[in-house]
C-alpha cells in the first residue's frame, strides 16, 4: 500500500497538467450543487426570521377549519369568517386583542402607468390593523390611512413602481381605485416579502372592495392577554367558536405562511437548481472517466513494467484510484468554497433583479457541505474506477509492445448490449405514450435511450465521424484527411469525449423543443376555441395580478363596434364531493365567441341551477344531461344544480361552466380572468381594437390584444423559462468543452512523436494547428448530432406523454431555427475547446518531439 502511496504521489507531482480538465469539472459541479444548497438554506433561514418577526405578535388565527382545492393548486380556498366574531372573541378570557384580517387581491400602477408585480408572486390588497402587534407590516414612513381612499404599501413596492408618499394612483381590486398613498411599510424588518406587494387600506374601503359583502374577514387576529401562552389562548376560543371555525396558534399560521411562500417556492426553485446540477455533474462524469482512461492506456508500458517488477493488479489499481481521491478531495474541497462564492454572488445580484434577499449572513450548513463534497468524490471514484481496474490488468508483457490498437468500436457485445436497450427504450417509451399514457413510463423509456446512446456511442461513431468529416478530404486537403483519421483512431475515446457534450445538447434540444411544442399548443388552443377578434386579459402568471373587473365586458359590449363582449371569471367549489373550477360566464354569450366542439343539450337555459360539463369531465363523473350533481361552495352552503349541457372542447373555456347568477351568492371578490370580444361585420380589427382599448382605459387599462398576440403573449413564460434553462444549461456544456480540451491535449501528448514526424516531413505549424481543430470540431459536431437527436426524442416523448396524460391537447413542433442555432453552437464550442491544445501541438520542438517515446 506504501508503494502504491509513493507512486501516485510521484505521478501526480510529474504530470499536474494531466488532470486540469478533471479538477475543473469536479470543481464547477460541485461549486454549483454547493451554491444551490447554500442559497436554498439562506432563503429558508432568511423567511422563517421575516416570518417570525412580522406575526411575532400574533397568538392566535381564528378562521374557517375547511378548504376546497382544485387540481393542479397547492393552496386551498377558505371561507370567509364573519367579523361579528370579532366581539365574541374579544369577550373571551385571556383575550387582549382581536381584530379583522381581510385579504384579497390588488395590484397598484406604478408611476409609468405599468402594474407593479404580478410576475409570479401575489399581489396583495389588505385592511391596514391600527394594533401594531397584530400587524405583519410595522410603518416605515408616513402614516395609516385615516379615511377612503389612503393606503398603505410597504416600501419595496414603492421604490419598483417610483412611487412616494404624497403620489395619487390607481390600484386594481379589479375595479379600478383612486388611491393616495399616505405611508411606507416594511414585512418583518424587510422592505417586501419576495417580491409580493401589499397595499393597506381602511377597513371600510378593504371590505367595500375585497369582499363580496361588509362584515367578512379572511381571518381574526387574536392577541393573548398577560401571562397566557398561544396553546391556552386556543384552548379558551375553541368552546365559544361557531361549528365550521377553528383557532390555530400563531406560530403555527406563523409556519404555514412560511411554507406556502418559501417552503413551495423555495422546494421549486432548489429542485430547479438540482436537477441541472445532476446535468452538470453527469457530464463531469464523461469528462472525468475519459480523462483517466487516457492516462491509463498512456501508462500502459509504465503498468506493465510495475508488474513485471512485482507489482500486483491491486497495487497497481489503488494507485490509480488514490490518484482519483486526491484530484477529488481537492477539486471538491475547492468546489465546495466556489459554492460559498456563488451564493454570496446570488445574494449581491437577486436585489439587483427585483428579488430582495433576506437580509442576513450566509447559511452554511453541515448537509450542504457534506453532501456536494460526498457527491464530488463519489463521481470522481466512480467515474476512474473502470480505467483503474483497467489498469491493474494490464499484463507485463505489455512492456515490449509499441502501440495498441484500439477495436472497441466492433466490440460486437457493445453493438448487442446497445441494441438491445435501444430495442427496450423503444418500446417502454411507446407504452407509455400511445398503450398506457404514462410519464412514468415514458420517463424511464427516456433514460434507456440515454443508455443506450451512450453504449452504442463507440460503435456508431465511426460512421458518423466518416461521414461529417468527408467535406474535409476536400475542403482541407491532407490536413483534413488526418484529422478525420484521428478521430477515428479510438472510437470509444471519441464516443467518451462527445458524450458529454451530447448529454449537454440533449437537455438544452428537449427543452427547445417542449418549448416550441407549448407555444404550438398555446396557438392552436387559442385558434382552435377562440373565436373573437380581440382578447382584453392582464398579463399576468402565478398567483400575481388583480384581474379585471366584472363590469367591464358588459361597458365593452355597449360600444357600436361590439358584437359580443364576454367576461370569463372564475370560481371554485366541490362536485360531488371533489374540488373543481368553476368558469363564471354567460354561457350563451360564450358559446358566440369561443368554440365549444359539440354541444349536448343547451348552453342558453343554465339559469341559477344549471351547470354545463365538458364530455370528458362528465364521463369521469358519471354524469350525462339531465342528471343532478351537488355542489358545496367556499361558504359552506350546498346546491343541486341540473346538468343541462355537455361540451366538447375546455382549453379556454373551462371544464365547468355556471352562470353569473349561480355564482352571485356565493362569491367572494369577483374577477374576470379574460375578455373575449367579437366585432360587428364591416368592423375592421384596428378600429374594434381602438373602441375596446378606449373603454379598458376606465377599467385599470388592461392589455386588449388580437388573438395572434393573445396567444404570443400567453406563451411569453416560455421563452422566459427557456432563457433560465439555457444559462443554467451553460455550465453543462462549459464542463463539456473542458473534457474536449483535455481529451485532446493528452492525445497530442501520446501521438508527440507522430506530430514530429509531420512536421519533419514537411507539415507547417499552421497545418497541425488546424489538424488539431479539425479533430475537435469533428468529436464535436458528433456529439452535437447525438444530442440533437436524442434532445429531439426525448421532447417528442414528453410532448406525447404529456398529452397522454392530461385532458389537453398537446402539439408537437420541432423549431428548425433554435435547433440549428443549437448545432451550430455545439459545432463552434468544438472549435473553441481546440484552440489551446493545437497551440500546444504546434508549439512542440521538432527534433524532441521526434525523439520522445511517445
Amino acid at each position: 500500500m506504501n508503494a502504491s502511496l509513493r507512486i501516485s504521489v510521484s505521478s501526480l507531482r510529474a504530470h499536474k497538467r494531466r488532470f486540469a480538465g478533471t479538477f475543473l469539472a469536479v470543481l464547477l459541479g460541485v461549486a454549483f450543487l454547493a451554491g444551490t444548497l447554500v442559497m436554498g438554506d439562506t432563503l429558508r433561514a432568511g423567511f422563517d426570521t421575516m416570518f417570525g418577526n412580522a406575526t411575532s405578535g400574533t397568538d392566535a388565527v381564528v378562521r374557517s377549519a375547511d378548504t376546497i382545492t382544485t387540481p393542479g393548486e397547492s393552496q386551498g380556498v377558505r371561507q370567509p369568517v364573519d367579523t361579528g366574531l370579532v366581539k365574541r372573541i374579544e369577550d373571551t378570557p385571556g383575550v387582549a386583542a382581536a381584530v379583522p384580517n381581510i385579504e384579497g387581491a390588488g395590484q397598484l400602477i406604478g408611476a409609468d402607468g405599468d402594474p407593479v408585480g404580478g410576475a409570479g408572486p401575489p399581489t396583495l390588497a389588505g385592511n391596514w390593523i391600527d394594533d401594531q402587534k397584530l400587524n405583519p407590516y410595522q410603518l416605515a414612513e408616513g402614516r395609516a390611512p385615516l379615511k377612503s381612499g389612503e393606503v398603505v404599501v410597504n416600501r419595496g413596492t414603492a421604490e419598483r413602481g417610483d412611487l412616494k408618499i404624497g403620489d395619487t394612483t390607481t390600484l386594481r381590486t379589479p375595479d379600478s381605485v383612486k388611491v393616495t398613498i399616505v405611508g411606507l411599510a416594511r414585512f418583518g424588518g424587510e422592505d417586501g416579502m419576495a417580491q409580493v406587494t401589499f397595499t393597506g387600506m381602511t377597513q371600510s374601503d378593504a371590505e367595500k372592495y375585497l369582499t363580496a359583502k361588509p362584515g367578512e374577514a379572511a381571518s381574526i387576529q387574536v392577541r393573548a392577554g398577560p401571562g397566557i401562552s398561544q396553546q391556552e389562548l386556543v384552548d379558551a376560543l375553541t368552546p365559544v367558536l361557531p361549528k365550521g371555525i377553528e383557532a390555530i396558534t400563531g406560530q403555527e399560521s406563523a409556519a404555514e405562511n412560511t411554507d406556502m411562500i418559501s417552503g413551495q417556492f423555495l422546494s421549486l426553485f432548489t429542485t430547479f437548481l438540482l436537477v441541472f446540477s445532476g446535468v452538470a455533474l453527469l457530464v463531469a462524469t464523461f469528462s472525468i472517466h475519459n480523462t483517466f482512461a487516457i492516462v491509463v492506456a498512456q501508462r500502459t508500458r509504465e503498468n506493465a513494467l510495475l508488474r513485471a517488477l512485482g507489482a500486483s493488479r491491486r497495487q497497481v489499481t489503488v494507485s490509480t484510484l488514490v490518484e482519483a481521491s486526491a484530484v477529488a478531495i481537492v477539486a471538491s474541497a475547492a468546489g465546495l468554497a466556489g459554492g460559498i462564492g456563488i451564493a454570496a454572488g446570488l445574494q449581491a445580484l437577486f436585489p439587483a433583479i427585483g428579488f430582495p434577499f433576506p437580509d442576513g449572513d450566509l447559511v452554511i450548513g453541515g448537509l450542504s457541505m457534506l453532501l456536494p463534497l460526498v457527491v464530488g468524490i463519489v463521481v470522481c471514484l466512480g467515474s476512474a474506477l473502470l480505467p483503474a481496474v483497467r489498469a491493474g490488468r494490464t499484463a507485463p508483457l505489455a512492456a515490449l509492445r509499441e502501440t495498441a490498437v484500439d477495436h472497441s468500436g466492433a466490440s460486437r457485445t457493445r453493438a448487442v448490449v446497445g441494441g438491445g436497450l435501444g430495442a427496450l427504450a423503444v418500446a417502454v417509451t411507446l407504452t407509455g405514450v400511445f398503450v398506457s399514457p404514462s410519464l412514468w413510463l415514458a420517463g424511464s423509456g427516456a433514460l434507456l435511450a440515454l443508455a443506450a446512446f451512450v453504449v452504442l456511442g463507440p460503435v456508431a461513431s465511426t460512421t458518423a465521424v466518416r461521414a461529417l468529416g468527408s467535406p474535409l478530404d476536400r475542403l482541407r486537403g491532407v490536413t483534413g484527411g488526418l484529422a478525420r483519421r484521428n478521430a477515428l483512431r479510438s472510437p470509444k475515446r471519441t464516443a467518451a469525449t462527445a458524450s458529454a457534450l451530447m448529454i449537454g445538447v440533449a437537455v438544452v434540444s428537449l427543452f427547445t423543443v417542449f418549448g416550441a411544442s407549448l407555444k404550438a399548443t398555446m396557438d392552436q388552443t387559442v385558434s382552435r376555441s377562440f373565436a373573437g377578434d380581440v382578447a382584453v386579459s392582464t398579463p399576468s402568471f402565478g398567483a400575481g395580478g388583480s384581474g379585471l373587473s366584472p363590469r367591464l365586458a358588459g361597458a365593452i359590449g355597449e360600444r357600436p363596434e361590439v358584437d359580443t363582449a364576454v367576461g370569463l371569471g372564475r370560481g371554485v367549489a366541490e362536485v360531488d364531493g371533489k374540488g373543481r373550477a368553476l368558469t363564471v360566464t354567460d354561457p350563451a354569450a360564450l358559446e358566440r365567441t369561443f368554440d365549444l366542439g359539440t354541444v349536448q343539450g343547451s348552453m342558453r337555459n343554465l339559469g341559477t341551477d344549471g351547470i354545463a360539463i365538458t364530455g370528458n369531465e362528465a364521463e369521469k363523473q358519471g354524469l350525462n344531461t339531465g342528471d343532478k350533481a351537488q355542489l358545496t361552495f367556499t361558504d359552506g352552503k350546498k346546491e343541486t344544480f341540473t346538468v343541462r349541457a355537455l361540451y366538447g372542447q375546455s382549453e379556454l373555456a373551462g371544464e365547468y361552466v355556471i352562470t353569473r347568477e349561480a355564482w352571485a351568492p356565493h362569491r367572494t371578490q369577483d374577477s374576470d380572468t379574460l375578455v373575449a370580444v367579437s366585432f360587428k361585420d364591416g368592423v375592421s380589427t384596428a378600429d374594434g381594437k381602438a373602441a375596446v382599448e378606449k373603454v379598458a382605459a376606465a377599467y385599470g387599462n388592461p392589455e386588449v390584444q388580437t388573438r395572434d398576440e393573445y396567444a404570443q403573449s400567453s406563451a411569453g413564460g416560455i421563452d422566459m423559462m427557456l432563457t433560465l434553462v439555457y444559462a443554467l444549461l451553460a455550465l453543462a456544456v462549459l464542463i463539456a468543452l473542458l473534457g474536449i480540451a483535455n481529451t485532446l491535449t493528452l492525445a497530442i501528448h501520446e501521438r508527440t512523436r507522430e506530430l514530429g514526424l509531420l512536421r519533419a516531413v514537411g507539415q507547417t505549424r499552421a497545418q497541425l494547428r488546424a489538424m488539431v481543430r479539425w479533430e475537435s470540431v469533428l468529436v464535436a459536431a458528433f456529439g452535437t448530432v447525438g444530442g440533437l437527436v436524442l434532445g429531439g426524442f426525448l421532447g417528442w416523448v414528453l410532448v406525447k406523454a404529456s398529452d397522454g396524460a392530461s385532458d389537453s391537447e398537446f402539439a408537437f413542433s420541432l423549431p428548425p431555427t433554435q435547433l440549428a442555432l443549437v448545432a451550430l453552437v455545439g459545432v463552434a464550442a468544438g472549435a473553441l475547446a481546440g484552440l489551446r491544445p493545437a497551440r500546444r501541438a504546434a508549439r512542440l520542438d521538432v527534433l524532441r518531439a521526434i525523439a520522445s517515446g511517445g
